[in-house]
């Protein structure tokens, strides 16, 4: 086998032994308190890992765009769920192609949207199955009261070529109490309405392990939770000893005894912060910070290291958001331990359409 240290920087890096332990960890949480998981792909847009987590239990993927579901389509998973405003001739011809071959649901939250997809949907073989988005609180997109979503949710029962699915939202991070009250609220509301919601589906890692605490949820789409980051660390998530994804780049210069230059720039390491310092941790210099990206270069200020890393050398570092990260390379590389297993192809790499 191959040592990662032979590896071209830079390079991602998945160990998929952290993979299975988040992935199992998270379906028995679920299954424990009887929410069903159908986690997001975004994070990793790899299909082999879709089928692990249905392997394990999930009741399919969620994708964000029509380019990511026609690739798992192709790929063999048929349980998709879309949850993003479809706009436009070209995107819903291609979602009612999807249709025919897979069982998709999407979401809407606009009477713009709805009619767009009855057009499209009034004569297919079957209908579309449409949930309501909801914002609960993290001010994106979404009807902004129960009020807004049981009208949206009439609106849907009453059009050709559609059927009313139920409620969606993605809230904010740390706002569980007000996402459960919201969704509680909506629900009792499309009950008094005569259309109760036979799914009310939430989202989010941040929150991940009190999603059994929004109790009108019926599903959770959990995505970042399989490769774990900077971020979800400081969150309390779990620790840097569940973050899968790496990102190995080599010190291609040392100008200063406080300063390090290494290959990897905001085309291999995401330049969101996230509200956090720096752009990553060096997992094997902690004290490390990097301070800047441009293109191709990683500035990283040594200052506070008591080691300080030599010319040549190659280090992992574990990104504040490794999703980003995944769309920034055509290739990974799965790992277990320091030992290279299989270098695979990020197969909706680039979907974003």
């Amino acid at each position: 086998m191959t040592d990662i240290s032979a590896l071209d920087t830079p390079a991602v890096l998945i160990d998929i032994d952290r993979v299975e332990a988040n992935l199992a960890r998270t379906q028995s949480y679920a299954d424990s308190h009887g929410l069903r998981l159908r986690p997001h792909i975004k994070t990793h847009k790899l299909p082999r890992f879709a089928k692990r987590a249905m392997e394990l239990g999930a009741v399919g993927i969620t994708a964000q765009k029509l380019g990511e579901a026609e690739v798992f389509a192709d790929a063999g998973i048929t349980e998709i769920f879309l949850p993003y405003n479809i706009i436009g001739a070209a995107k819903l011809a291609r979602l009612r192609a999807l249709a025919d071959r897979v069982n998709i649901s999407v979401t809407a939250d606009s009477v713009t949207t709805v009619a767009g997809l009855s057009d499209a949907f009034a004569t297919a073989n079957k209908p579309l199955t449409v949930l309501v988005e909801c914002d609960t609180g993290m001010g994106r997109c979404g009807v902004q009261t129960p009020e807004g979503a049981v009208a949206l949710a009439q609106l849907i029962a009453a059009s050709p070529g559609l059927v009313f699915g139920g409620l969606m939202t993605y809230p904010a991070a740390g706002q569980v109490e007000a996402n459960a009250a919201w969704l509680a609220m909506a629900k009792s509301e499309l009950i008094r309405a005569g259309l109760p919601a036979a799914v009310i589906s939430n989202g989010g890692t941040p929150d991940l392990w009190r999603a059994h605490e929004v109790t009108a949820a019926t599903e959770h789409r959990p995505g970042t939770y399989i490769y774990m980051d900077r971020f979800q660390v400081a969150k309390g998530v779990g620790g840097f000893a569940d973050c899968a994804l790496t990102v190995l780049a080599t010190v291609v210069s040392r100008p200063t005894e406080d300063r390090a230059i290494i290959d990897a720039g905001s085309k291999a390491l995401t330049s969101d912060t996230l509200g956090m310092t720096g752009f990553g941790l060096i997992e094997a210099y902690p004290e490390a910070v990097i301070t800047g990206l441009s293109e191709e270069h990683g500035t990283i200020d040594l200052s506070k290291c008591a080691n300080r890393p030599v010319i040549g050398e190659t280090l992992r570092i574990i990104p504040n958001h490794a999703c980003v990260v995944s769309n920034l390379f055509d290739t990974v590389h799965l790992i277990s331990g320091d030992q290279l297993v299989e270098t695979v192809s990020v197969a909706a790499r680039g979907r974003v359409g």
